[in-house]
């Protein structure tokens, strides 16, 4: 009989990386037999489910003060999140609990309670919030470690959002759901990348609960790139992302204005009226703005490389993995996950932040001859849903004994 699965995470749209991730998870186990079920916060944008009139109430940290209480009780596990949670596990009655991301909006009391009835527990890790109160692992656009031993370190320099009353709340989440109580109701902490098991262990985490698991290509966009012929290249380069101070860009807008290759950026974030100001002049720089799945498919299945120039902790990059499914070279940062995803035939390897290396990089990745098919046809069997899925059984499996 086929394991019945309860998929919990915050929001139950596509908002982000985490809930397409948990929602593709869904589609994922379903098409494979699994009964499946799924909790999240009610919310305006949420989508239609079996399983909606169980979801939380919803809550807000920017409202007025009685609504800061309530989101700030249901931060530590407080309030109406145990009935409705327990009332699902009551009717649904399922072999695993499968945590996505469960953090202020939801909180960590939904594994506690999981695990009191002796239902298995897994967590996949979408960013760093079991490390880093503000979730990111940066301070001041750098890469910073100090709350892995010092949790107070988000409340010295105010991490959430520049706010005191933000930080302040993260710092009480915290302490509340230290590592000590985490690890005692989580079976397997799935992590999609090498460097966050890394990472975990470095927190002191129990390495034999960190299971390494990256992520999987949306099945559709991976039909799409599948049906996109990859053997013929135009003379450009690509990055595909937000336009924010984490991912690099300034440096990758640096370097791009010393090269002579042409740039085209797909994305938008809170630097791109800056960024279109400050490099109109450069006709090399094409800003295409927002595109669908099959815009991207196309942009990067002509591409000669892609980018991903982060100089924050990558966990797992998507931008990666459908670069390599669409046959694309990465030129890719030495930070976070992006290293172990690219190897000496499927791209290169810069330093962080170093926008003369980024330049070079690019160079190189445009000058050499790519055997762009065997790139696709490697990756699409990587990052393919069935790869994933046959891990995935296995870690549902292990954490049965």
């Amino acid at each position: 009989m086929a394991l019945k699965i309860l998929l919990v995470n915050k929001f139950y749209y596509p908002r982000g990386g985490d809930c397409v991730v948990m929602m593709n998870t869904e589609s994922l186990l379903l098409s494979a037999g699994y009964e499946v079920a799924v909790y999240a916060m009610q919310y305006p944008e949420t989508v239609d489910s079996p399983y909606k009139k169980y979801f939380a109430s919803e809550v807000k940290f920017a409202g007025g003060l009685g609504e800061k209480v309530n989101g700030l009780k249901r931060t530590l596990g407080m309030g109406d999140i145990t009935e409705s949670f327990t009332k699902l596990l009551d009717d649904f009655q399922p072999d695993v609990v499968h945590l996505h991301n469960i953090h202020s909006y939801l909180s960590p009391v939904l594994g506690q309670i999981a695990h009191s009835r002796g239902i298995r527990v897994v967590w996949t890790l979408h960013d760093y919030k079991l490390l880093c109160p503000s979730y990111s692992c940066m301070r001041d656009a750098r890469p910073c470690e100090l709350c892995y031993t010092q949790k107070c370190g988000v409340l010295k320099h105010r991490c959430m959002k520049g706010s005191l009353a933000a930080s302040a709340i993260a710092w009480l989440e915290a302490k509340k759901w230290n590592r000590k109580v985490l690890e005692s109701f989580t079976d397997a902490f799935i992590c999609p990348s090498e460097f966050m098991a890394s990472k975990m262990e470095l927190g002191g985490f129990d390495t034999q609960k960190l299971k390494v698991l990256c992520n999987f290509v949306d099945p559709k966009k991976l039909e799409i790139l599948r049906a996109t012929d990859c053997t013929s290249r135009a003379d450009y380069y690509c990055y595909v992302g937000r336009l924010s101070e984490e991912k690099g860009v300034r440096s990758l807008l640096e370097a791009a204005s010393k090269v002579k290759h042409e740039l085209r950026i797909a994305g938008g974030g809170p630097l791109t009226d800056e960024l279109k100001a400050k490099y109109a002049h450069c006709p090399n720089i094409k800003f295409l703005g927002h595109l669908d799945a099959h815009g991207v498919a196309s942009l990067l299945s002509q591409a000669k490389c892609s980018v991903m120039p982060s100089v924050c902790y990558e966990n797992n990059p998507l931008g990666v993995i459908e670069s390599l499914c669409a046959g694309t070279p990465v030129v890719g940062a030495n930070i976070g996950g992006i290293p172990e995803l690219i190897s000496a035939d499927t791209g290169i390897i810069f330093e962080s932040g170093n926008a003369e290396a980024l330049a070079t990089g690019i160079d190189m990745a445009m000058s050499r001859t790519w055997l762009h098919p065997d790139i696709k046809a490697e990756s699409i069997n990587r990052f393919s849903p069935e790869s994933h899925l046959k891990i995935l059984a296995n870690i549902y499996s292990d954490t049965k004994d």
